[in-house]
């Protein structure tokens, strides 16, 4: 079994013939999307979409975190944003992580999500834009941009999450920011099936492991048909729209920063409308 460390931050491992296994490694972190992650997870799609060999992707979280979404404290460094004013780094910062959601609804092999704890603002969109998620009991899911003092519309999860689960639970979800735990998951279809903790990377790899082993245009005509049949429109241009109305919120108000402050001082905070 052979480890590639694409960075410190983004593992690729192939445990069985044609399946790989991609693991975002920050545990000490929940492994945040900070852009030390999503740079390397960007660049893996790219390769893996490209790799023959590949037929099936299963994608995790080291330690007790799926994804924790925003790294508020520690977001790593943006390459070519020299010069750029705050709404153009807000812009191009905003590109690399759609990026990275389309890579992954773009990936010619079927992508399996093993959840395996949180899951949360933009690591339930990580996990929305896989094709299959499975999740172990203690994975949970949290629509978080409205708890941040923003909209709870970010990476397509406006248009991923009532496909996933239908319209009045996704605006349930969206709207009210509270957790969803596997049990609840599963009940309402945002994940397959429950798996043990321990079970949970093994049974993945064996469905990647059974679907690599049917007709590859078979299998990827399958998941284009199925991505195509539900999108009433285009995904690209509806998180282009999502993403500004995200930056309008951040950038001209601090309900953001107000939000991370009471986090930290453990209070509720009080969101305005303005600076």
């Amino acid at each position: 079994m052979s480890v590639t460390a694409h960075s410190e931050f983004v593992l690729v491992d192939r445990p069985r013939p044609h399946v790989a296994l991609i693991t975002l490694n920050r545990p000490e972190r929940m492994n945040s999307m900070a852009f030390d992650v999503m740079l390397p997870l960007r660049e893996v799609l790219r390769q893996i979409t490209d790799d023959n060999d590949v037929r099936a992707v299963v994608l995790t979280g080291a330690g007790a975190g799926f994804s924790s979404g925003a790294d508020h404290k520690s977001a790593g460094a943006v390459p070519n944003v020299a010069g750029l004013t705050r709404p153009g780094f807000g812009l191009r910062t905003m590109e690399i992580l759609d990026e990275v959601i389309l890579g992954l609804r773009r990936l010619h092999q079927p992508v399996i999500a093993a959840v395996n704890g949180a899951a949360i603002g933009g690591g339930l969109c990580l996990a929305l834009a896989c094709d299959i998620r499975v999740a172990s009991p203690d994975a949970y899911f949290r629509a978080a941009g409205i708890n941040n003092g923003l909209t709870a519309s970010e990476l397509g999860l406006s248009y991923l999450l009532p496909r996933a689960i239908g319209t009045s639970r996704a605006f349930e979800l969206m709207l009210t920011g509270r957790d969803v735990d596997a049990p609840e998951a599963e009940r309402i279809g945002l994940v397959s099936r429950l798996v043990p903790a321990q079970d949970l990377i093994g049974e993945c790899v064996t469905m990647g492991e059974r679907i690599a082993g049917f007709s590859r245009p078979g299998v990827e005509l399958t998941k284009r048909t199925l991505w195509s049949g539900l999108d009433a429109g285009s995904l690209e241009s509806h998180m282009q729209a999502e993403g500004l109305g995200q930056l309008y919120v951040r950038l001209l108000t601090a309900n953001f920063e107000e939000a991370v402050a009471a986090r930290a001082q453990g209070r509720a905070p009080k969101f305005t409308d303005d600076k």
